[in-house]
C-alpha cells in the first residue's frame, strides 16, 4: 500500500499540498502519479483534505494533528487500516507530484528482498546523483553511503566535503520515498525522536541515531520535493513544456 502523509500546514510554503499543479491540488496530483502501482491512501490532519481525496476517488484517513513527522502519521493510518505486520508500506511525500513510478518500483522491490532474505534493515529509501551546485541547497538533502549501499548519514549540509575540490564532484541526493514492512514501520515509530533528527529536521536520522539500518537504492529521477514557491516554479519549468 502507498500511504501519502498530507499535513495541511507548512512553515515554508503555506497550504502547499493544495496548490494547483496542472489543474489538480498537489496532493491529488501526487496520488494520481502513483495510483497505477498499488492502492493509495492519503493520511491527513485536515477534514478539507479528506473531502478533497474522496472527491477524486481516493481513500483518506484522518490522523492526529500532533505528529511531528510524516512517518508517524502513516503509522497511525496503517494501524487504523489494520494492516498485517508483513504488509509493505511505501511512504510517498505529498509534495512529490512529479515522482516517477520507476522510482517507487525500485523501493518496493528492495523491501521485498529485505523481507525474503530477512535482512537487518528497518527502512528502504533511494538516492540519485546530483551536481555540486544542487548540493549547495539545504532543501536538497544529501546522503552518505557505506560499501553495502546502506546510509551512514543524511544532512542538509554539503557532504562529503571534497578536500581537494574536484571540479566535477557529484553528490548523492536523497529522495524522500520510504519503504517499510508494517512491523518495521511500527518499530521505527516506537523510537524516541533523536537529537540529530531535531537538529537537521530529518526524520530518517531517528533510525540511524538508534543503530538501525537504512538500505538505499540508486534511481534515475528528475523529481524533487517541493518545499518552497521557488521549488514549484523550478519544477514547472522542468516538467511542463
Amino acid at each position: 500500500m502507498i500511504i501519502i502523509p498530507a499535513r495541511l500546514n507548512s512553515s515554508r510554503f503555506e497550504n502547499k499540498i493544495l496548490v494547483d499543479i496542472l489543474g489538480l491540488p498537489m496532493v491529488i496530483k501526487t496520488a494520481k502519479q502513483v495510483s497505477d502501482l498499488d492502492e493509495v491512501v492519503i493520511a491527513t490532519d485536515s477534514q478539507e483534505v479528506i473531502k478533497l481525496a474522496q472527491e477524486h476517488g481516493f481513500k483518506a484517513v484522518l490522523t492526529s494533528s500532533e505528529h511531528q513527522s510524516g512517518t508517524d502519521r502513516i503509522n497511525e493510518a496503517a494501524n487504523i487500516l489494520n494492516l498485517a505486520e508483513d504488509d509493505i508500506i511505501i511512504n510517498v511525500q505529498a509534495d512529490e507530484p512529479f515522482i516517477e513510478t520507476s522510482v517507487i518500483e525500485k523501493v518496493i522491490n528492495r523491501v521485498k528482498r529485505v523481507k525474503e532474505n530477512k535482512e537487518d534493515i528497518m527502512i528502504v529509501s533511494c538516492y540519485k546523483s546530483i551536481s555540486s551546485e544542487l548540493a549547495d541547497d539545504p532543501n536538497h538533502v544529501k546522503v552518505i553511503l557505506d560499501e553495502h549501499l546502506n546510509a551512514i548519514y543524511f544532512s542538509r549540509a554539503k557532504i562529503p566535503y571534497h578536500r581537494d575540490h574536484y571540479e566535477n564532484s557529484s553528490y548523492n541526493g536523497h529522495l524522500g520515498i520510504y519503504g517499510f514492512t508494517k512491523k518495521s514501520l511500527n518499530n521505527f515509530c516506537k523510537l524516541s525522536t533523536s537529537k540529530l533528527e531535531k537538529i537537521e529536521k530529518l526524520e530518517q536520522l531517528r533510525a540511524l541515531d538508534n543503530g538501525k539500518n537504512i538500505a538505499m537504492v540508486k534511481v534515475e529521477s528528475k523529481s524533487f520535493g517541493i518545499d518552497t514557491e521557488q521549488d514549484l516554479r523550478n519544477a514547472l519549468k522542468i516538467f511542463v513544456n
